[in-house]
């Protein structure tokens, strides 16, 4: 009996609530699975015609993978039969997928980029392809194997980053952090041993610095509120900071990406861009004042709400990526011009409404009802960002032993 390949979403959920894709590879009934390294909600799964619905904000891209992934399985299963080669499900799996050890880091660097922009992850493409840059003017030619990457050369580089490159300890370690993630890749395809690994206790030891992250007080943000010596840009750009302040810090590309469509039940119903995690928050009275303002250029129902993406390629990841760049480029700067007159000398960009959002909660909103309102998928992660803003106990520890 001849063996077949084909796509499948396994029933098995990983700690998000996503279903795995994987390759199914069946012999005489016995069938082995190999996971293509995507997960989707099962309501986006076609199960009929073996395809991500459109309902996939990146069906298109991994619908094209899926299509690669099957043909490479299949090839692989042809090029078995020509050689008559009779083999289990399981062998076979391992006949195509077999480690090739002669892989090198640069070979995991093009295949990981190549995916990125297959699945239309223009902000992960830009800021990944920026580390392998640095690594390539370090190696001068572009052939790095595993093997070379040892605790001497991760030293060496990472002294020539802050050196020669003159970046921040923070930017070093994020250079760090990609190598790890491949050289993890590399150990899973068993392309490496993990004899090999360098990363770790009593190896090479991957530590960010403690970053100061600065919010906005309530007294700052009433002052903001209450500008009306603002132009039309700026007045514009302090409603697209506002909207994203009033969602606990909404991200810029969600905030853009927001159609009136989404609105209904007094609700915002939005998937987010980052991890495709489903949400529903209640819009605040003080959203739709600054709705009203926008409603007059609503052209159809599914229309966005600001103006950013209305002109933008929806079929070219490239284009929204640009769009959206130039267009937080551009609030920044007017919220550089809007802080000046509110005399607020802090920073603020679109990324502190964020942080604002964090400093005004500080310890009065239960950490689990934070982890839904930032999106985050980890308790700890809410814990360690909101940490940043709660300082009360500390104060109170200094008065005490001052105060006499």
């Amino acid at each position: 009996m001849s063996a077949s390949a084909k796509i499948v979403l396994r029933k098995k959920p990983n700690t998000k609530g996503l279903y795995p894709l994987a390759i199914r590879i069946t012999k005489n009934r016995r069938s082995t699975y190999k996971l293509i390294g995507h997960y989707i909600d099962l309501e986006d799964w076609d199960s009929k015609n073996n395809e991500i619905k459109k309902s996939h904000p990146n069906s298109e891209s991994l619908n094209n993978l899926i299509t690669l992934k099957l043909s490479e399985a299949r090839k692989g299963l042809i090029a078995l039969q020509t050689n008559n080669k009779d083999a289990s499900a399981n062998q076979i799996k391992k006949e195509i997928y077999k480690p090739t050890s002669n892989l090198t880091f640069f070979d995991f660097v093009d295949e990981h980029l190549e995916a990125l922009e297959v699945e239309g992850k223009m902000n992960r493409l830009s800021t990944d392809s920026a580390w392998v840059s640095y690594i390539e003017k370090y190696c001068k030619v572009r052939h790095l194997t595993f093997q070379e990457i040892d605790e001497r050369f991760l030293k060496k580089f990472k002294i020539y980053l802050k050196g020669n490159c003159s970046l921040t300890e923070t930017t070093a370690m994020n250079v760090m952090v990609f190598i790890r993630l491949l050289f993890n890749r590399a150990i899973k395809d068993k392309v490496v041993s993990k004899e090999l690994y360098c990363f770790g206790p009593g190896k090479f030891k991957i530590k960010f610095p403690e970053t100061v992250k600065v919010g906005l007080s309530e007294k700052e943000l009433k002052v903001i509120e209450s500008l009306d010596n603002l132009s039309d840009v700026e007045r514009h750009s302090l409603n697209v900071w506002l909207f994203s302040f009033y969602f606990a810090g909404m991200r810029v590309s969600d905030v853009l990406k927001t159609r009136w469509s989404q609105i209904y039940d007094g609700r915002l119903h939005y998937r987010m861009g980052k991890n495709s995690k489903l949400l529903s928050l209640k819009i605040p009275l003080k959203i739709y004042i600054i709705l009203e303002e926008y409603v007059c250029n609503k052209n159809y129902d599914d229309d966005f709400i600001f103006p950013e993406l209305k002109k933008a390629n929806l079929d070219d990841a490239k284009d929204l990526y640009n769009k959206i760049k130039t267009a937080n480029k551009k609030f920044n700067k007017n919220l550089k011009s809007i802080a000046l007159k509110a005399g607020i000398n802090k920073k603020v960009t679109m990324h502190i409404a964020r942080h604002s959002f964090g400093n005004i909660a500080r310890d009065t909103i239960h950490p689990l009802m934070l982890q839904k309102l930032y999106r985050h998928s980890d308790l700890k992660t809410t814990i360690n960002y909101q940490a940043n803003f709660i300082h009360t106990e500390a104060d109170d520890a200094l008065e005490s032993v001052i105060n006499f």
